[in-house]
């Protein structure tokens, strides 16, 4: 398997694989509930702490700043709800986000507005970048939560949080970003203006089903639900330990690995962006410039082939990709992403590396993508003369 799908899911990186067992497999055999106040339970509880010590430091927050949540869902809608629950208190009532937000976003602000709060979504250009000025433009003293992405899942877009944290920094709307896409390659953190953001494990090396929502104490923020009182009443329920610590240590390993892990990815992007603009028909959508987008996505649309067989024959050569994000249950429907940005190609495809993705991988694939294209437009079987030979159709194509 060429796996170039790490934009879904990313490899669980050594140090947090390492962690992770210490603490579901510790020496002495028990893993303590860490609310407990015995031995077993304050060993596990410092796991917790430590964990978020160095999410803390990798983010430029304070480590009570730091929320454990299940995920990059969970901590969006911690984010745009509990904010915007606690701005209400204040008769702020209003919501802001832009066309192409993760569905944990979108979908959250979209439900504050079932329930009595406006809603404002913000168009995007045809890149997927949304204007400051145009989310600044429906900014008023009435909003109580703005929410734009550092970086789309889909295009690999990258929005400019600085200007817009800049611009919000003495405005009672509280600016929240969902990091998660952009974590593994760009710097990301809070910073003044900007005083929330959501993280997302298993998209940088942690395992699955554990992430953090930073959400600076000084912003007044209500839970999603109720318990125990655990991260200052914001998150109630059992600490995950293990997982805490599986995160923390994914963190400083991705930072760790950041610089090396986004060169790596340019020239792996390149390389893949060179082959498939060898074919007629295929577009790359997203921004021009490398500062405004990821590393490590291409986003591609291609004529004269249908999406589903595209996807199928490349899984079928052993290539796994995406035909746009996997964040949905399953079902094939048209992204929302490429509809804001008036992409209408019949079939897109993301491709994405990450931090295990090799040369190799790379010219696999490309090939692959080639030859799959290259029968589906000739109306050939996907497999008709045996599976291809790898560097066979991209030889021409010099690096």
């Amino acid at each position: 398997m060429r796996y170039l799908d790490h934009a879904a899911s990313t490899p669980v990186r050594p140090q947090a694989r390492a962690a992770l067992a210490q603490w579901l497999d510790p020496d002495d055999g028990v893993l303590g509930n860490p609310s407990a106040t015995h031995a077993a339970g304050r060993a596990a509880r410092v796991a917790v702490e430590v964990a978020r010590e160095q999410v803390a430091a990798a983010l430029d927050a304070r480590p009570a700043d730091v929320v454990f949540t299940s995920g990059g869902t969970e901590s969006d809608n911690l984010a745009v709800k509990g904010l915007a629950w606690a701005g209400a208190k204040s008769g702020r009532r209003h919501v802001v986000v832009t066309a192409v937000e993760h569905p944990a976003v979108r979908e959250a602000a979209r439900w504050l507005a079932t329930q009595g709060f406006t809603l404002d979504e913000v168009p995007v250009g045809h890149d997927g970048r949304v204007d400051v000025e145009r989310v600044l433009a429906v900014v008023t003293d009435d909003t109580a939560v703005v929410s734009v992405m550092e970086a789309n899942n889909e295009l690999g877009s990258c929005n400019d949080i600085d200007a817009l944290a800049a611009a919000l920094v003495d405005r009672p709307a509280v600016l929240h970003t969902d990091a998660v896409q952009a974590f593994a390659t760009r710097p990301v953190g809070l910073r003044p203006g900007l005083d929330a953001l959501s993280l997302s494990g298993h998209k940088f090396g942690a395992p699955p089903g554990v992430g953090v929502a930073v959400l600076r104490r000084t912003v007044g923020v209500e839970p999603l639900f109720h318990g125990g009182g655990q991260d200052r009443g914001v998150r109630s329920g059992t600490f995950a330990a293990a997982l805490d610590a599986a995160f923390g240590a994914a963190v400083e390993a991705a930072v760790d690995d950041r610089h090396r892990l986004a060169s790596t990815a340019t020239a792996q992007v390149a390389r893949l962006r060179q082959v498939a603009t060898a074919l007629d028909g295929v577009h790359v959508h997203g921004p021009t410039a490398a500062s405004d987008r990821l590393a490590t996505h291409l986003h591609l649309g291609i004529d004269g082939v249908e999406a589903e067989l595209l996807s199928f024959g490349l899984d079928q050569a052993g290539v796994a990709v995406s035909t746009g994000a996997a964040c949905a249950a399953g079902a094939a429907a048209t992204s929302h992403v490429t509809a804001a940005c008036g992409i209408d190609d019949a079939a897109v495809l993301r491709l994405s590396v990450g931090w295990t993705t090799t040369d190799d991988d790379v010219e696999r694939a490309a090939d692959v993508l080639v030859d799959v294209v290259t029968r589906l437009r000739a109306g050939r079987g996907l497999f008709d003369d045996g599976p291809v030979d790898a560097g066979a159709t991209t030889a021409a194509v010099t690096s």
